[in-house]
């Protein structure tokens, strides 16, 4: 099942919104500005990867990861559950008036 063009461009503008809300957080901000302080640090050794900045960068990185995308999936339950309700709300009246109909044609 295809959904309309309109529906994909409300779609596509809404995640665009919320992309860009997230991207100003300003809890992320300071949780990437951490993860690149940390990853700056990366570069004092020759073993990267056996460094404890490294781990440390690591960390910072899975941490800024997981609320971006912690908050994108919340933000994406809430669009989902008001879109449900609203064609909910659209599809109950009709459903209301095909009950009221056959109660009418059957006293």
């Amino acid at each position: 099942m295809e959904l309309p063009p309109w529906l994909q461009q409300a779609i596509q503008a809404r995640l665009d919104e919320v992309s860009a809300r997230i991207e100003h957080d300003p809890e992320l901000s300071r949780v990437r500005e951490e993860k690149d302080e940390a990853f700056e640090g990366l570069f004092a050794g020759k073993d990267i990867e056996q460094t404890p900045e490294y781990a440390e960068w690591e960390s910072r990185y899975i941490v800024s990861k997981g609320i971006e995308n912690e908050r994108l999936y919340m933000q994406g339950l809430r669009d989902g559950i008001q879109l449900i309700v609203s064609l909910l709300g659209q599809s109950m009246p009709e459903e209301n008036d095909k009950k009221a109909q056959s109660n009418n044609a059957n006293p």
